[in-house]
C-alpha cells in the first residue's frame, strides 16, 4: 500500500527535561504536555546516596547540568527544564539562578527550574502564604522552607514523609491524608514538593475539597517549560493553569456564561456536581444550598496501596 501521500510526521515543539538519576514519573509529566510537543528527558548521574540535602547538592553541579543539557543539544528542545525540586532550592534563589545560567551558557536556549518555576506560580496566582506537603526528611523540608522565605513565601503550615528513597510509591491516598494535615487557617494555596511524588489526578480533587489552588512540582515545571515556548500546560480544572478555577464558576463575571446548575443525584444518571470548587461560602443561589457544590468527589483509586511509611 502506498503511503507517500501522507508527507512525513507532523512537526513537533521540544522540550529538554534534566531529571535527576531515580526519577521514575515521566509518563506524569507527559499528561501535561500537548500533541504538538515533545518530551526529551535524560539524567544525571547515578550516585549511591539516599535521598538528602547531600544528594541535592550532587546531582545539581553545574558540570552535571552541564554535561546533561550537552546531551538534549543533539535533538534541539527549544526550552531545557531541570525538573529536581530539591536539587534546585537547595542553594538558595542565587543558587538556582546560577543553575540556570549553567544550562543557558551550555544549551543556548532558556532554562528553569522547578524551584524557579514555584516561585514564578505563586505569583502567577498571586500567592504568598502557603501549605506546604513534601516526602522529605525534616531537614530536607526546611530547606525548601527556606528557599521560599528568601522569596518573599511564607509556609503557613507542612506535612512531611521523612522518605529517603522510592518516593515515587507513595499512594495518592497518602498525598491527600498529607494535605489535609498541612493545610490550616491563612494558606493561599498548598504545594506538593517533589518531582518524584504522584500529584497529577489528586489536584483537581484536592483543589475542590480545600476551595484553595494546589501546585505540585512537576506542574509547575511543565507550566513554566510550555509558557517558555509560548504554549499552554493541558490539565483537568487546575487552577494554576485555567484561571476560571482559581475563583470557581460562582465567582464569574456578568460578561461569562455560567455553567448549568447540575441536576439532582439519579435524574441524569451521574448525581455528580459539574463544579466543586465554587468560589467562597456562601458563594451559592438563593435557591441552591451553597454546601450542596462542596462535597469534593472521591480522589482516583490507587491500586498501588499504601505508602511506604
Amino acid at each position: 500500500m502506498d503511503v507517500s501521500f501522507l508527507g512525513g510526521p507532523r512537526p513537533q515543539r521540544g522540550v529538554g527535561v534534566v531529571a535527576p538519576f531515580d526519577f521514575a514519573l515521566d509518563r506524569e509529566l507527559w499528561r501535561w504536555v500537548p500533541d504538538q510537543v515533545s518530551l526529551h528527558l535524560t539524567r544525571t548521574p547515578y550516585v549511591p546516596v539516599e535521598v538528602s540535602l547531600d544528594l541535592a547538592r550532587m546531582v545539581s553541579e553545574h558540570e552535571t547540568l552541564r554535561a546533561a543539557t550537552q546531551a538534549l543539544c543533539a535533538v534541539s528542545p527549544e526550552v531545557v527544564a531541570y525538573a529536581c525540586t530539591s536539587g534546585s532550592f537547595v542553594t538558595g534563589i542565587a543558587g538556582e539562578r546560577a543553575m540556570c545560567a549553567a544550562m543557558e551558557g551550555t544549551g543556548e536556549m532558556p532554562a528553569l527550574t522547578t524551584s524557579g518555576a514555584l516561585l514564578d506560580a505563586l505569583e502567577e496566582i498571586g500567592a504568598r502564604r502557603i501549605a506546604l506537603v513534601t516526602p522529605y526528611t525534616a531537614s530536607v523540608t526546611q530547606s525548601l522552607e527556606d528557599y521560599l522565605a528568601e522569596g518573599g513565601v511564607t509556609v503557613t503550615d507542612r506535612a512531611f514523609l521523612g522518605l529517603t528513597c522510592h518516593i515515587w510509591k507513595v499512594s495518592y491516598r497518602s498525598v491527600v491524608e498529607m494535605a489535609r494535615r498541612a493545610v490550616t487557617d491563612g494558606a493561599e494555596a498548598l504545594f506538593i514538593s517533589c518531582t518524584n511524588l504522584p500529584t497529577y489526578d489528586v489536584i483537581p480533587q484536592l483543589e475542590a475539597e480545600l476551595r484553595m489552588p494546589v501546585l505540585s512540582a512537576n506542574q509547575v515545571t511543565m507550566w513554566a517549560a510550555l509558557r517558555r515556548i509560548g504554549e499552554q500546560a493541558v490539565g483537568p480544572y487546575q487552577a494554576l493553569l485555567d484561571p476560571v478555577a482559581r475563583r470557581g464558576p460562582a465567582s464569574m463575571s456578568a460578561h461569562q456564561v455560567p455553567l448549568p446548575r447540575p441536576a439532582p443525584p439519579g435524574e441524569d444518571g451521574r448525581g455528580e456536581p459539574e463544579a466543586a470548587f465554587a468560589g467562597p461560602p456562601g458563594a451559592g443561589s438563593a435557591e441552591t444550598d451553597p454546601g450542596d457544590a462542596l462535597d469534593a468527589p472521591p480522589y482516583p483509586d490507587d491500586p498501588s496501596g499504601p505508602a511506604p511509611l
